[in-house]
């Protein structure tokens, strides 16, 4: 019996993960899920819950919205979480002394990314994965950090650790352990495994 082919929905506008999608081969759409990620996480915390397992339930929430809108595509969640040396969740800088705190406070020592994706169908997840990597950044002097903020910042704003791996931001590491797609924001490879078992192909 041939599957039948439904609408891939991206409910995210991430440049990153656009890419890595278009990249992959697949034929998409987006639609930017808009949820009180703070609130989620807040709350989570609160609870005592696990970083893997809020980073799991943003990217539900993100996919679940978006295919209660569009039930009849699949719909692709997905989040990242960066939990520093201390056990402290980062969030986005709001502004280069945010980022210049964030950076001083990675620098030299090692954080983990957690990146999760969750399927959505028909309002209902049907699959997810959450996977993670370790970093050790280079140290650097409060001099370093302000000339490094003050030349990316624009690039930086919307990395939650205030650099980008796959351009400048790979000269600040001497150690990565773990995948390149998890480290930018998607564990890419399980879940094109899965949409190849769902009948998606990839262009060339």
């Amino acid at each position: 019996m041939t599957p039948i082919i439904k609408p891939l929905i991206l409910a995210s506008k991430s440049a990153g993960r656009q890419e890595m999608l278009r990249t992959s081969g697949l034929m998409f759409e987006t639609a930017a899920a808009r949820i009180d990620e703070e609130a989620i996480c807040e709350g989570m915390q609160a609870e005592g819950a696990k970083p893997r397992d809020i980073a799991d339930s943003l990217a539900e929430a993100k996919a679940l919205k978006i295919s209660r809108k569009f039930p009849q595509g699949l719909v692709i969640g997905s989040d990242q979480l960066l939990v520093g040396p201390d056990g402290e969740l980062f969030s986005k800088a709001e502004s280069p002394e945010d980022a210049e705190i964030t950076l001083a406070k990675l620098a030299g020592r090692t954080h983990r990314l957690i990146s999760a994706a969750v399927i959505c169908e028909g309002g209902k997840a049907v699959w997810r994965i959450v996977d993670s990597a370790k970093l050790t950044m280079k140290d650097m002097t409060a001099q370093n950090i302000i000339a490094y903020v003050e030349q990316y910042w624009e690039h930086i704003r919307h990395c939650v650790g205030c650099y980008r791996i796959e351009a400048e931001g790979a000269e600040l590491f001497e150690k990565v352990e773990g995948n390149h797609n998890t480290i930018i924001g998607m564990p890419l490879e399980p879940m094109l495994d899965y949409l190849t078992l769902r009948g998606y192909e990839r262009q060339s």
